[in-house]
């Protein structure tokens, strides 16, 4: 490949029902329906909220029976129905549901403290799930867990409620971070206090929600009631609190697919991979429990070329660098992360990948970089590639009026370049970005590989955000929930975790 050159990608395809190759997916759905359905009978909900929020749950599902339409039809396409896009029934009648009282949750609401306020509320919501799930004869394909917008308000790290809404009082003197040290110290010599509790668990209601029932492997949707319902939440002077009115069809759209595929059905899959491949992303979020600033978890998500995902937990360990500002592991920790990931492969398709991309957001250190090289055998071609956002490079079109491509790549050298997975589509008639779009800005670090090859495969990977039906996304799913993954694999003690479906996490 010749350097210093702009090129142009082909829109990468998706396959769907029948066979059949289309670019959005919103087409390929609406044409074909889903590559594989497990649900042909539809979906049993399980439903954890108020009655008020339930029965707005079953006014949503039935508004899904029938066509909705956006304001930009090219935009974003009308959406047709549920039925009508998945050839699956989503029926508001068919749900398990466990009532959560408004008297319950006032009982917990406004506390003052964040942490036990979230603490107490997340464990309302999830005992109910957990014992259902364990009692009931009939399982629930998913769990709908729709809370009330004042939950969303104040459990939330930095939230704080009014004063004049504040009914209970710490009952304690002691500061949050004598209670942060106190549950370090409960980790070393056992527990010390109950009370402490809350300090083990983010503040934060959907992290911790998603945490908490990650051993249980049980599928969740967190639906605000302003979501569902948002034509019956305006403001003081008569407007609407979330506006969805030029969306409606594109909430529809992210919603249904998000369920589809919580449920165990597969909307899509990548159209022109290659055989034998797989991608990891790697995820690290810093442990703020541990009071060392170097402390981190450290996961990796693996993406087969059919479309499915698995997280996997490492390690905790002083991976990160106060200094560079960046995330490496020991040689032992990479191997052990990485042999996780070969092994899962090898169950899933009966053989080593030939070829495994890993993909992080700094380059990888000749250390770490062993420790991977040993978990894979020889026949795999490994490949580390960095992803980084921090380079930016602007390219304007003086003879037109219409912005950057989307797809078109920036070949640097015969390992590095910029590729803009934002831009102007033409199927869209619109460009993705509401500005003139940044690259990603690409690296083979470790490996080998043909830069044009990496730029393809990057840009196809963003055409797997189930929890969006969209386009394309601007970020490849090995590491567009990277962060998100992180905060919920943090927002609890720090356990093994078995290597779970990625639907789990989103």
């Amino acid at each position: 490949m010749e350097a210093k050159q702009l090129i142009k990608l082909e829109e990468p395809r998706i396959l769907f029902g029948y066979g059949q190759k289309m670019e959005d997916p919103r087409d390929g759905l609406t044409l074909f329906g889903p590559i594989e359905n497990n649900l042909p009978y539809g979906i049993m909900n399980g439903v954890v909220g108020t009655k008020d929020g339930l029965q707005k749950f079953k006014h949503f599902l039935k508004t899904l029976q029938n066509p909705i339409f956006n304001s930009n039809s090219n935009t974003r396409p009308f959406f047709p129905g549920y039925e009508a896009v998945f050839r699956s029934k989503w029926d508001s009648e068919k749900i398990i549901f466990k009532e959560v009282t408004d008297s319950e949750i006032g009982k917990f609401l406004f506390y003052e403290d964040t942490h036990a306020r979230t603490y107490h509320l997340v464990s309302l919501f999830t005992e109910k799930i957990i014992r259902a799930v364990d009692n009931e004869d009939a399982k629930a394909d998913v769990w709908f867990v729709i809370i009330p917008d004042q939950i969303y308000q104040y459990c939330r790290p930095k939230s704080s409620l009014p004063k004049e809404l504040i009914a209970v009082r710490k009952t304690t003197t002691k500061s949050k971070a004598q209670k942060r040290m106190s549950t370090g110290m409960e980790s070393m010599f056992g527990n010390i206090n109950t009370e402490n509790e809350p300090y083990k668990y983010d503040a934060h209601f959907h992290h911790q929600l998603k945490a908490r029932l990650l051993k249980h492997a049980i599928p969740t949707q967190i639906l605000r009631e302003s979501t569902i319902d948002w034509r019956n939440y305006k403001t003081s002077n008569d407007r609407y609190i979330r506006d969805f009115s030029k969306i409606e069809g594109h909430l529809a759209w992210s919603l249904s697919t998000a369920a589809f595929y919580k449920t165990g059905g597969r909307p899509w899959k990548l159209g022109d991979i290659r055989e034998g491949v797989c991608y990891v992303g790697l995820v690290y979020k810093k442990d703020e429990r541990s009071g060392d600033t170097r402390n981190a978890c450290c996961a990796a998500q693996m993406f087969l070329d059919s479309g499915d995902g698995t997280v996997f937990r490492g390690a905790v360990g002083p991976w990160y660098n106060d200094t560079t500002k960046e995330y490496h592991l020991r040689r032992k920790q990479a191997k052990e992360l990485m042999v996780i990931a070969v092994e899962t492969y090898k169950e899933k398709k009966g053989e080593y990948p030939k070829e495994l991309f890993i993909h992080g957001k700094t380059r990888f250190n000749q250390e770490e970089w062993n420790g991977f090289k040993d978990a894979v055998p020889e026949t795999t071609n490994l490949v580390g590639v960095s992803i980084l956002h921090n380079k930016p490079l602007k390219i304007y079109r003086a003879d037109s009026d219409f912005p950057m491509l989307r797809g078109l790549a920036y070949i640097q050298s015969d390992n590095s370049g910029y590729l803009w997975t934002k831009g102007y589509v033409p199927r869209l008639e619109t460009s993705l970005s509401m500005e003139v779009p940044n690259p990603l800005y690409i690296e083979i670090s470790k490996g080998n590989a043909k830069i044009e090859t990496v730029f393809e495969d990057i840009l196809a990977l963003t055409k797997l955000n189930y929890n969006a039906c969209i386009y394309g996304d601007g970020v490849p799913v090995t590491l567009r929930f990277a962060d998100a993954i992180g905060e919920i694999l943090t927002a609890s003690p720090l356990e093994k975790t078995p290597p779970l479906a990625f639907k789990y996490y989103i």
